[in-house]
């Protein structure tokens, strides 16, 4: 039986070298170098413009491609085979609301968009706006395939990427969509806002819907059989609730006051678990959600008002006046404890996003290996050894990161139960004596 279930998984992680290599074949346009006819190459010149010929020949970019299979896009891919078109909701002040599908850009097998829509486009599966004036804003533009270009430019002593379309001879700049960051991530408020159903979105989604019916399901067979042993999800369920219970609530919180918070920290524990195992399915887009900066700092921010709302007298005098301290001393320490309450969520969204985040570019890493040592395709001898390589050191990674899955969601559990027990405990000091 267990060679079965090793024969299974073995074949269900390699469905994600397949899916990453034929997705990265396509965009490399591995034909390309199969055809040595100078007619056909003029060809593809004439119809695509040098410069498009060019970024199909430019050398494989492991840290780019990396970096943007875990970041976010607006439509859903299936072993990068099918993909999903999802509902765009945007909203720009100056021109008001757009809403459609986007299916509208026509992806095909690509994700950039060979059409713009509103004066919006598709590129590297995001949705961008065309900012200069000249380009058409109303209804459907056809821009062709290779239309997107990237330049360096200054941006308050700091070098950027700025990305622009390509539409009747002329470069149109581009606008990504705002984000809350400062500017500290590249983002910042532009010149509109994405409201639309975002691949993170529809997983959270997906896994939220799946854990009702886990739930539901688990309970409807407790109430109907209340004295069965648990079995079939009862059995997997109850040790977990267990386990919760009595090694993170009730150490950390207490046997009298745990009851208040456990639903919290199940939830914590499972949503986060489930998120982190959706995104090891190949077959369901490979997603990076709790890699993602901002759902930890949602959940980092939940954790945040629930402790801070909840603490005690006894909490807050530790924070701004410690007992038991001399008068001198207590500002500073006051100073260190304000700024522990906002580190304290700050570690908690860094620590889960970063090791999510980085065990997805390993792995991706590691499959780029084919490319690497292939040349992008052009070395056959050197791609059966990346291969050779990239499939044991992927296996080894994936099989990591099903149990980093665990510890992240566990780690996340037991540090909000620390914060909270840490909160509501009372202390019992003697009379404080000025100094």
């Amino acid at each position: 039986m267990k060679y079965r279930i090793f024969v299974v998984y073995l074949i269900f992680q390699l469905c994600t070298v397949c899916a990453f290599a034929e997705e990265h074949s396509t965009q490399n346009d591995s034909t390309e170098y199969q055809e040595t006819s100078s007619e056909i190459v003029n060809s593809r010149n004439e119809e695509h413009g040098a410069e498009s010929d060019h970024k199909v020949n430019q050398p494989y970019d492991p840290a780019a491609t990396a970096i943007h299979h875990i970041s976010d896009a607006n439509v859903y891919s299936i072993l990068d085979l099918i993909r999903i078109p999802l509902p765009m909701i945007l909203y720009a002040p100056d021109k008001g609301w757009d809403i459609f599908s986007s299916g509208k850009f026509e992806t095909g097998d690509h994700e950039d968009g060979h059409f713009a829509n509103y004066g919006y486009v598709l590129h590297q599966g995001s949705v961008h706006r065309v900012v200069e004036e000249g380009f058409p804003t109303e209804g459907l533009t056809d821009i062709g395939e290779h239309a997107f270009t990237h330049k360096s430019e200054e941006k308050k002593g700091k070098k950027v990427d700025v990305s622009y379309v390509k539409y009747n001879g002329k470069e149109y700049r581009l606008d990504a969509r705002s984000t809350l960051d400062g500017g500290m991530l590249g983002g910042g408020i532009t010149s509109f806002y994405d409201f639309s159903l975002s691949k993170n979105v529809l997983s959270m989604i997906l896994v939220s819907l799946f854990l009702i019916w886990i739930f539901k399901r688990t309970a409807k067979s407790y109430k109907e059989n209340p004295n069965r042993a648990p079995k079939g999800m009862q059995a997997l369920l109850e040790p977990i609730f267990l386990f919760i219970r009595d090694e993170v609530a009730i150490p950390f919180i207490g046997k009298d006051k745990y009851m208040k918070f456990f639903p919290l920290l199940l939830s914590i524990f499972f949503f986060v678990l489930g998120l982190n195992l959706f995104g090891q399915i190949p077959f369901f887009g490979s997603t990076n959600v709790t890699g993602n900066l901002t759902v930890t700092m949602v959940l980092a921010l939940l954790v945040f008002f629930i402790v801070n709302f909840n603490g005690k007298k006894d909490y807050w005098m530790h924070i701004f006046w410690m007992p038991n301290i001399p008068v001198f001393i207590k500002p500073l320490l006051a100073a260190v404890e304000i700024m522990g309450l906002f580190i304290k969520p700050l570690t908690l969204m860094m620590r889960l996003a970063g090791n999510i985040a980085a065990g997805h570019i390993a792995i991706l890493s590691f499959i780029g290996l084919i490319f690497i040592f292939g040349n992008s395709g052009t070395n056959m001898g050197g791609g059966v050894i990346g291969t050779v390589m990239a499939i044991p050191l992927t296996l080894f990674m994936m099989a990591i990161e099903l149990i980093v899955a665990f510890i992240q969601a566990y780690v996340f559990t037991i540090l909000a139960a620390s914060y909270i027990g840490a909160a509501i405990e009372e202390h019992h000091h003697p009379q404080e004596h000025n100094h």
